[in-house]
């Protein structure tokens, strides 16, 4: 049985430019909920990269490109 992803990496695109760009922030953001969580001693309703993730499929975050100085 295959499961689909949801939100599917083409949603997930709409606000990222790449698929690099897109693991990145979500890994970041994943990481930074579980500080949180940790550090106010509080239990996750989900996994951190799931709520990473739908924020970014809801819009809440939004990531773009460095070009430097």
């Amino acid at each position: 049985m295959i499961s689909m992803l949801e939100p599917s990496v083409t949603t997930l695109m709409e606000h990222v430019p790449s698929r690099f760009m897109l693991v990145n922030v979500a890994a970041q953001r994943a990481r930074s909920i579980a500080e949180q969580a940790e550090m106010r001693q509080l239990p996750l309703q989900a996994k951190a990269i799931s709520l990473a993730i739908r924020e970014l499929a809801d819009g809440k975050l939004r990531a773009y490109p460095y070009y430097g100085d």
